[in-house]
């Protein structure tokens, strides 16, 4: 089978590449129009005059990838051929009540909320990455449940494997990255590391840059966090030997944000596929892939004490840490790998052949 793949995101972009590797994975013939500029605009426009020039009339089928709201709407104007559409994200969501951009019923808001429900009612398949996301489409925008398919992030484990990292400090290290969004609650990872300063053995690295990055810091410097390690970023294939020389992981998500509760963090799936000891919210998206204290450590969200508590009982219970590091490894292996994926992205196209 011959499928055009086409996303307004990176290639590069974890859900992108993911959903790449698996679809080269089950054996697709894939024809790429992508692009890595560095702007949406950019993007779109390169993108779209690739699609327009290309050559298309052998393909069977349309996989667009993440940011492709606007993507679905023009290609079905050119084509009847079947449009597989992983969604990822609601526009409207994130605009409205993630990143709290515009209001709900501004024209803004509005606007994206017909970009979604548009964009799904004219694709044949959409992929979500967790049941929770898929029930807030359904009940958001009124879309049959028929239509949507359950496919985890993943991670790409030809970078992200167990491996050995020495550190000879003795400290006990806690590894945390974001890109300081709202949703992210980096602001509980920094309470609840002020909590821990007694604990002179415990040490933070909080990498990453972002919106928030300054709150967060003026934070961390007004309650007097001695402990953190704020670095800007670690280049992506760096990021496996930061992630092994941790002794303990926190995935998140971690913020009161409704959006927290729906989706996996993808950091998450990068920990459990390295056989790291996770810590992540309580929620339901993590309920589906998670079990607490058997293959992660659950905590309260928005809730820096809950989370410094976690940390101590990682800290002093050796066996448990290795108990949710091996068995989170093992449903890594199970259900979230690169050959797991693009078995279910081979089973959901199958479906149109």
């Amino acid at each position: 089978m011959k499928i055009l793949y086409i996303s307004g995101r990176e290639p590069t972009y974890v859900r992108n590449d993911m959903m790449l590797k698996g679809l080269k994975r089950c054996g697709a013939d894939v024809l790429e129009f992508t692009d890595g500029s560095a702007s949406y605009l950019a993007r779109y426009c390169k993108v779209i005059g690739k699609y327009i020039i290309g050559n298309k009339d052998d393909i069977d089928l349309n996989f667009v990838g993440f940011f492709g709201q606007p993507l679905v709407l023009l290609i079905r104007r050119f084509t009847r051929k079947p449009i597989i559409f992983d969604a990822f994200l609601s526009a409207y969501d994130t605009m409205c009540f993630d990143r709290r951009k515009f209001k709900p019923n501004s024209p803004a808001g509005n606007f994206f909320f017909w970009l979604d429900k548009s964009s799904c009612e004219k694709s044949d398949r959409i992929l979500l990455d967790t049941v929770a996301h898929i029930d807030y489409f359904t009940d958001t925008f009124g879309l049959p449940r028929n239509k949507f398919n359950k496919v985890f992030v993943g991670a790409d484990d030809s970078l992200f494997y167990p491996r050995d990292a020495d550190r000879k400090d003795g400290r006990f290290r806690v590894f945390y990255y974001a890109t300081y969004l709202p949703l992210h609650g980096t602001e509980h990872v920094v309470q609840a590391a002020k909590i821990l300063e007694r604990e002179r053995e415990i040490e933070f690295l909080v990498v990453g840059k972002g919106p928030q990055q300054k709150r967060i810091r003026k934070l961390a410097a007004e309650i007097g966090v001695q402990n953190v390690n704020f670095v800007d970023w670690v280049a992506y294939g760096n990021l496996p030997l930061e992630i092994a020389r941790a002794d303990i992981c926190l995935g998140g998500h971690f913020s009161a944000i409704e959006k927290a509760r729906r989706v996996i963090a993808g950091k998450t799936y990068q920990f459990i596929a390295m056989k790291k000891p996770v810590i992540v919210g309580d929620c339901p998206a993590n309920q589906e892939l998670f079990t607490n204290k058997e293959n992660a450590l659950f905590v309260k969200m928005a809730d820096g004490e809950s989370l410094a508590s976690a940390i101590l009982e990682l800290r002093d219970n050796a066996s448990l840490r290795m108990q949710i590091a091996e068995n989170g490894y093992k449903t890594f292996l199970e259900r979230c790998s690169t050959e797991v994926i693009g078995e279910e992205l081979k089973r959901i196209i199958g479906a149109f052949r």
